[in-house]
């Protein structure tokens, strides 16, 4: 499989360009406090949307108590890792200042932190102010939409914190997104070497744990979004976790004639797809659903957790 993901968009200069530039390949995230992720078996990687306008209605947060009842349900459904954002990445969603996403953010992380000291907490934002704050209260990995492009302090600051960095590919903002579909070439020999030059900057940075996401969705129609699922493998070369993050979105449910609140069934489909395609995260709204599929994917395909 690996030979014929090479040949279907690799030249053997990149390759080499590739093993010279990237990471050795592991499967271990280490995080603060001695916290660390094991994804040599698949994960799953549970949403705290603090939006008031997540395109997922059912995971919008209301308030302290919410957030704290649904940080423990996705843990004890078997959450390894709570991703928490305030800042809306759908498609023409409204841009907010930094200011009101601290708000919404800071205090979340500090309450399930305190809540919860051994889980593991993601942040989503692409800003470098968020990402320094949200690590002083608690947060353990940044997961920036914009791999660095919206805010060029991120990389270095992702380096100076000494945190996990989950890269993901995009073009534009949410803003913008949905009009720079278009590809000239190769959509995935793009991505290809766009996470290449990327590793490169977080390599001088100082980052050495880094998990990949191809940003489905993002910047990409459904018939790409789909593709990019079918040649998951071909990324494998660049030798990291892969990160999908499939959940209830238009790859999802538009194919089916559906919403969002409609699409559990079809984002248990595309993330057993992405598991046996490779992917090592899975970020979804529905935690026991992912778990129980992550099981059963393992079950059968035993080589998938090693």
């Amino acid at each position: 499989m690996l030979r014929a993901a090479r040949r279907s968009f690799l030249p053997e200069t990149m390759l080499q360009a590739v093993q010279d530039t990237c990471f050795p390949a592991a499967q271990t995230l280490r995080c603060p406090g001695g916290r660390v992720l094991d994804l040599r078996r698949p994960q799953v990687m549970g949403i705290l949307n603090l939006t008031p306008d997540s395109f997922f209605e059912g995971n919008r947060i209301g308030n302290a108590d919410e957030l704290l009842r649904r940080a423990e349900a996705m843990l004890q459904a078997g959450a390894a890792v709570l991703d928490l954002g305030g800042y809306s990445s759908r498609p023409g969603a409204e841009d907010i200042t930094e200011d009101e996403e601290k708000r919404r953010l800071l205090p979340a992380v500090e309450a399930v932190r305190r809540a919860f000291p051994e889980a593991i907490l993601s942040v989503d934002t692409f800003r470098s102010g968020v990402a320094s704050e949200a690590v002083a209260a608690g947060a353990d990995i940044l997961n920036d939409i914009s791999g660095g492009e919206l805010d060029p302090e991120m990389l270095p600051t992702a380096g100076r914190l000494g945190v996990p960095y989950i890269l993901m590919h995009m073009r534009g903002t949410p803003q913008t997104m949905a009009q720079q579909t278009h590809y000239e070439g190769d959509i995935v020999l793009e991505m290809a070497r766009y996470f290449r030059d990327k590793l490169a900057v977080l390599r001088a940075a100082g980052v050495t744990d880094v998990v990949l996401d191809p940003g489905f969705g993002f910047a990409k129609t459904p018939a790409q979004s789909h593709e990019l699922l079918r040649r998951l493998p071909e990324l494998r070369v660049l030798g990291l976790p892969i990160l999908a993050g499939l959940s209830r979105k238009t790859l999802v449910y538009k194919p089916l004639g559906l919403s969002p609140d409609a699409a559990l069934t079809g984002t248990i489909a595309v993330n057993a797809l992405a598991l046996l395609n490779g992917a090592r995260l899975l970020r979804v709204h529905d935690v026991a659903e992912a778990v129980q599929t992550v099981q059963l994917v393992s079950t059968t395909y035993p080589q998938l957790s090693s």
